[in-house]
């Protein structure tokens, strides 16, 4: 679990995610989009009882959540996540899970390249699709 990447995901949302009952989750939703809100709910949702148990892992949230684009308070939280994590390997394999959520998904989109030009590159790897490769002329897929 790269608790460097968790840090910085969280740290927008934890002035939300601590104020529960708070009408301003929904300029996070807005923020950031419902799937990122709807993970960060669910990371949190695991990691804050074994926040709440330690003091300094609390305490370094909250500091996060007041100010959340501070560097030096998410290299505290993040020190603290790191010996949270280190502590529970089963909490830090349902964090790395849900962190995983959706981040290889998306392979429903559609990719539209307009390329123009001799001799242009276009996608260099794809999965679950086909690649076509050296089209000339005007092709439509």
């Amino acid at each position: 679990m790269d608790v460097v990447v968790l840090t910085k995901f969280l740290a927008p949302f934890l002035p939300f995610l601590m104020n529960v009952g708070n009408k301003v989750f929904d300029g996070a939703v807005a923020k950031a989009g419902e799937d990122a809100w709807d993970k960060a709910k669910a990371v949190w949702a695991k990691l804050q009882p074994k926040v709440q148990t330690k003091p300094a892992a609390l305490e370094a949230a909250a500091d996060v959540a007041k100010a959340p684009d501070d560097e030096d308070l998410q290299v505290a939280l993040r020190v603290q996540l790191k010996k949270l994590l280190e502590q529970d390997e089963l909490l830090a394999q349902e964090i790395a899970r849900i962190m995983q959520e959706n981040a290889q998904g998306n392979s429903g989109d559609k990719v539209v390249q307009n390329v123009t030009g001799e001799n242009n590159q276009t996608l260099g790897s794809v999965q679950g699709s086909k690649v076509v490769r050296d089209v000339s002329g005007n092709v439509t897929m």
